[in-house]
């Protein structure tokens, strides 16, 4: 059996255990090391067993993932969130439907700090959702408008999936960053008009909030402070080359922490952030070990090269290609964690990006907002499900009907991004 054929059967046995509900971290290290037995051999499988994990959890670049967590934690526990959207509501308030823009724009300022989409929607529904049914807001549109806004968590720099992305495919972290901020700005400013459009449609989803004055509004500004002050910190440094992306997420959580200890966080507050970030961060890095694992395999069975030599047979046109890699993107992200769905598939068709001289940077940023699609869109979208979990008497058809008018105002960004590829090089240097 040729070793084409050992790696697609390797993938499909991936797919059979996921479809078995085994853990995907778990599945990605099966199938890799017993296709690395199959193509060159069981002691190579078992010694690559024990070096994998020492390189992973070794790697310098990785030390980021756990302090952007932590900033996303300190910043939810502190009171931080809570300031903010009190901020965004004095902003917008008196306008139609300006909780749920609130709301949005809440979580992309948080998501400026976070980095975890799924952090950013469950942090601010806890947050803002009373708050929109107590002005009598319908709950799909409330719900809805906090899913959608939960997705900029994993555009807007910092971003672990960006991160993880930039370090699977060798680019620069900061180049990633630098690159998602215009696309996570769009993805900000069109939800804010997806929700005036919808409330133009239907205005009895929502009434306008209470109106304020403006000097109530440029007080109110003082809440934005220190997420900006973090965000700015952060993305400066990098940009002009201060410190590095590591270097910048143990700034960005130090700067996180003093502000939380200045607010009061006792030690019981700060012991329970730093289980929540051990444990969101375990997550992840067993992924990493299993994609890194997967990785190898994919690579001797030499699969990733027969398929772009069938691509290329078939005279595709590259953007056809990316066109393609899209749609099982957006497919995956019906079933799968988005995490999940970079860590398994990035090593399978980056080889084939390259071969087409496509701009890895480019295709990262439309792969992950692709991936971000799959937060929302059914049958399991993650994000949906996070804010079913903090409010189980919202029924899931209610949300994703809620959230269907954002999806569109996606797919317009995604075709924007993919007509105008400036917009992801527009600030890189």
């Amino acid at each position: 059996m040729g070793s084409e054929m050992i790696g697609a059967i390797g993938l499909g046995m991936l797919l059979v255990l996921m479809v078995l509900r085994v853990p995907v971290a778990l599945t990605m290290l099966t199938a890799g090391v017993v296709g690395f037995a199959q193509v060159i051999s069981w002691d190579a499988a078992i010694a690559q067993v024990k070096t994998v994990p020492v390189e992973v959890l070794s790697n310098y670049s990785f030390s980021a993932v756990p302090m952007f967590v932590l900033m996303g934690v300190l910043a939810a526990h502190s009171g931080m969130a809570g300031k903010l959207f009190d901020s965004a509501r004095s902003i917008c308030g008196g306008w139609k439907g300006g909780l749920a823009i609130s709301a949005i724009g809440s979580c992309g300022v948080f998501s400026a700090i976070s980095g975890s989409s799924l952090a950013t929607a469950s942090t601010m529904t806890r947050v803002a959702l009373p708050e929109m049914e107590r002005y009598g807001y319908n709950r799909g549109l409330a719900t809805g408008a906090l899913a959608a806004g939960g997705t900029l968590g994993i555009m807007i720099p910092p971003s672990i999936a960006l991160l993880i992305y930039a370090i699977l495919t060798e680019q620069s972290v900061g180049d990633m960053f630098m690159a998602g901020l215009v696309p996570g700005l769009m993805g900000l400013v069109m939800y804010a008009l997806t929700v005036s459009v919808v409330m133009r449609l239907r205005p009895s989803l929502a009434v306008a909030g209470e109106p304020t004055p403006w000097k109530e509004k440029l007080l109110s500004l003082g809440g934005l402070v220190p997420f900006f002050a973090v965000f700015l910190v952060m993305i400066l440094g990098i940009y002009f080359g201060a410190f590095t992306p590591t270097e910048g997420a143990s700034v960005g959580a130090f700067a996180t922490l003093l502000y939380a200890l200045f607010k009061g966080m006792r030690w019981s507050g700060l012991w329970h952030s730093v289980q929540e970030t051990l444990a969101l961060s375990a997550v992840v890095f067993f992924m990493l070990v299993g994609a890194e694992t997967l990785g190898y395999f994919i690579s001797v069975s030499r699969i990733s090269f027969s398929i772009s030599d069938f691509l290329y047979g078939a005279d595709l046109a590259p953007m056809v290609v990316v066109l393609c890699i899209l749609l099982l993107y957006f497919v995956l992200g019906m079933f799968m964690d988005s995490i999940a769905m970079l860590v398994i598939t990035v090593p399978v068709v980056y080889p084939i990006i390259q071969s087409l001289g496509i701009d890895p940077v480019w295709f990262g940023i439309i792969t992950v907002l692709t991936v971000e699609l799959g937060l929302i869109t059914p049958p399991v979208g993650m994000n949906v499900f996070v804010i079913k979990a903090m409010a189980p008497h919202v029924g899931l058809g209610e949300i994703f009907r809620g959230v269907a008018p954002f999806i569109v105002s996606d797919f317009i960004r995604l075709a924007l991004l993919v007509a105008f590829p400036v917009l992801t090089t527009l600030f890189l240097l």
